[in-house]
């Protein structure tokens, strides 16, 4: 019967640990950081159809309306770019169509209202923009990162112009307001609004038209509209980065907890142990002392092996002292992710990253022969993918 109730007492503070165990498994993360994304990671490519509204140097009777027959022109264009993080991003963007040297009007047979009648008074010409462009994703800016359904992004733009029908040569800058609306993980339909500044040469004309109205002096503008589709390249999206203060924390708890589920064990031994002397048990009872300890994790930054944090010895100390005091082995096991580097090259990682904690661990008082050094190379257990990045220390 006494024994009975010494294995049901242990049995209770089994289920208590795998409960709390299981709580822990949820491991918190930080919404404004997050992990930093591979090379080939977050790629993407576009296409689209353009409608220009173009305007000169030398109009003089100014049409109100940017969709005026005499002001529009047709292109497409084509992008390629990458988020380096999901707020700051860039692109390619080449465009390849057609503009229109909007004139003064009274080159040309004008109506007594002053309107254009006349399409010679607007030629058309082939032209090329070829741009450079950063990008701000507003919604991941102001609000965190998370997969949403619509982007909002603004952008600057900076290039090269070339009208192939007069021979000029001009630069290009300027920006717009891209709106994107996801489809799937991989696909997605573009909303592009952009205005760009043009040299006066640009159209094929620089003059300035006398009595002008328009405040551009030399310059030239296109204003831009533009639908397309576009498909993710690589992964698309991003890990958020574990909150090391978090999870310290919940670390700490949990030893706190399972050292004061030892202390009453230890004392309910005691209390057994004295009842079964009071029996004259013809077998002595050799009291039992079982050091319970948790596995301690520390983690690196993405191809390094230096600890990435402090903090996270303090649980390795913990089991330092638990060690010494029992005599038991400390086992250090190092981890890289499979995402990155090839086998070999994470094998090697990870043997580093557990003899950078084995250091550790010596310098804490724990005899060298007692720490046993296993690396596991690249591996993909947990996620997101910046956890796998760890040595995990537990004593056997």
């Amino acid at each position: 019967m006494k024994k009975m109730m010494f294995l049901l007492a242990f049995a209770g503070m089994s289920l208590g640990a795998s409960a709390q165990e299981a709580k822990t498994n949820e491991i918190p993360t930080l919404k404004h950081k997050v992990v930093t994304n591979g090379f080939w990671d977050n790629w993407f490519v576009s296409a689209g159809a353009d409608f220009i509204s173009n305007y000169s140097s030398q109009e003089v009777a100014m049409m109100r309306s940017p969709f005026a027959y005499e002001r529009g022109s047709w292109g497409g264009n084509i992008t390629v770019g990458k988020w380096a993080t999901p707020s700051v991003g860039v692109r390619v963007k080449v465009g390849l169509g057609q503009g229109r040297q909007v004139n003064h009007p009274y080159n040309y047979h004008v109506d007594p209202v002053n309107e254009w009648v006349n399409e010679l008074a607007s030629p058309k010409y082939l032209q090329i923009n070829v741009s450079l462009q950063p990008m701000l994703n507003l919604h991941n800016l102001f609000a965190g990162y998370k997969p949403r359904v619509w982007n909002t992004i603004l952008y600057g733009s900076a290039g090269y112009h070339r009208n192939f029908d007069d021979s000029k040569n001009s630069v290009v800058v300027g920006g717009g307001w891209l709106n994107t609306f996801n489809v799937t993980k991989r696909f997605h339909i573009n909303v592009d609004i952009s205005a760009d500044m043009l040299e006066g040469v640009g159209d094929g004309n620089a003059a300035v038209a006398p009595g002008s109205r328009r405040a551009f002096g030399t310059r030239d503008w296109q204003i831009g509209w533009s639908v397309g589709c576009g498909f993710n390249l690589g992964k698309v999206g991003w890990d958020n980065a574990p909150d090391i203060d978090a999870i310290m924390a919940m670390n700490k708890a949990q030893l706190d907890a399972l050292n004061a589920s030892l202390a009453s064990e230890q004392e309910e031994n005691a209390r057994l142990q004295k009842m079964i002397k009071a029996h004259k048990c013809p077998e002595a009872v050799k009291q039992v002392t079982q050091i319970v300890a948790t596995n301690a994790s520390v983690f690196f930054n993405i191809n390094k092996s230096r600890i990435a944090s402090k903090k996270d010895l303090v649980n390795v100390k913990e089991l330092a002292e638990c060690a010494k005091s029992s005599g038991k082995t400390v086992v250090v096991t190092g981890y890289a992710d499979s995402k990155t580097g090839s086998s070999a090259y994470n094998q090697t990682l990870s043997e580093k990253r557990a003899q950078a904690v084995a250091e550790e661990l010596v310098k804490m008082g724990v005899d060298r022969s007692k720490i046993e050094v296993v690396g596991k190379g690249g591996v993909q257990e947990l996620s997101p993918v910046s956890y796998n990045r760890r040595v995990v220390v537990s004593l056997k």
